[in-house]
């Protein structure tokens, strides 16, 4: 759609300023932090833009400097910021502590900028251009967690879905602790209207109460295709016409799991709109993942394009033999020594 300078993926979503504690130490033994950018869709949005699909984010901050840590880092990682500043509701931030198994959060949400989002954003004029070329929307169930009752936003979003006919992409990304005491029937209402819905296998049995294709597509409908990720073990891609797709996940020498799934989905999408097949799209997402698990932040940059296209193209049996670690990608898909990322 229109020129190569197009944007063609925009991110709607919250970003958060994260706040962690050097090596192993906690919140409260910590006399310095170390500060990072976060949040569901900025996330995929710097990982898509890495993958060198030109990429918006959209979304509000606070009018404060936290506000302008994130402009000035998805800026300075390719992302085109189309954010709307409000001098009077902060930006939001969470802590990481180390914690067994990955991290424990603490979130500092409730009020922040972006929650205040609503169907007027999508009218500004940066936001209203990057919309029109986009040829993929994606957002999460965050964005419908932190949006209070009533919001006009996901109403006039699916509006313009039907009007400019960009593809809806939504992650479930299942946060508890935002639908306490909520009915989850608007997330429900919004993945039964999304054209892509990604969901972890584990998130959807919490959420959902089901996690097989057959039953998640009776309770979301015809329209979406499903990409459930099953565990760490592999991910399928299901279309309502009953084709499917799956794809076995590589063996990853995990440091920090958060940020993985958001690797995922832009590996994913990425993929997608370059009009990669069912297997190359899942494989990229995998591959992406992998990167992110294997750091300590919650991104990483992807393997070059040559690397990646060799691992999308191998052989079934050197994707499996591949493995992902801090140090680098240790495949027989590539002969020479493939070095850290």
């Amino acid at each position: 759609m229109g020129s190569s300078g197009d944007v063609r993926v925009v991110c709607l979503g919250e970003a958060m300023v994260v706040l962690r504690p050097e090596g192993d130490q906690s919140l409260a033994g910590a006399t310095t932090l170390r500060r990072s950018v976060g949040g569901a869709e900025a996330n995929v949005a710097g990982a898509l833009a890495a993958l060198g699909v030109r990429t918006a984010w959209v979304s509000r901050l606070g009018q404060d400097p936290f506000g302008d840590v994130v402009t000035e880092d998805l800026i300075a990682r390719a992302v085109d910021v189309e954010a709307e500043r409000d001098p009077e509701r902060p930006t939001g931030l969470y802590l990481k502590e180390p914690a067994p198994g990955g991290s424990r959060m603490h979130y500092y949400r409730a009020g922040s900028a972006a929650a205040a989002m609503d169907a007027g954003l999508l009218d500004l004029p940066g936001v209203a251009e990057a919309l029109a070329s986009a040829e993929v929307v994606h957002t999460s169930g965050i964005t419908v967690g932190i949006l209070g009752e009533g919001s006009t936003l996901l109403t006039r979003l699916l509006a313009l879905r039907d009007e400019l006919g960009f593809r809806l992409s939504v992650d479930l990304n299942w946060r508890p602790a935002l639908w306490a005491g909520r009915s989850i029937a608007p997330l429900i209402d919004l993945l039964r209207a999304a054209d892509i819905v990604l969901l972890g296998a584990d998130e959807a049995r919490a959420a959902l109460g089901a996690d097989a294709p057959q039953d998640l597509r009776e309770l979301l409908g015809e329209r979406p295709r499903l990409v459930i990720k099953a565990d760490s073990h592999a991910a399928g891609e299901y279309d309502a016409d009953g084709s499917a797709t799956q794809v076995p996940a590589l063996r990853v020498d995990v440091v920090e799991p958060v940020g993985a799934g958001d690797g995922f989905a832009a590996g994913y999408l990425a993929a997608l709109v370059d009009g990669t097949g069912p297997v190359g799209r899942l494989r990229q997402g995998h591959l992406v993942a992998a990167g992110v698990l294997a750091a300590t932040g919650d991104h990483a940059r992807p393997p070059a394009a040559d690397v990646r296209a060799r691992l999308l193209e191998s052989s079934e049996d050197d994707w499996a033999a591949t493995r992902v670690s801090a140090s680098g990608i240790d495949t027989p898909a590539i002969r020479e020594e493939v070095g850290p990322r």
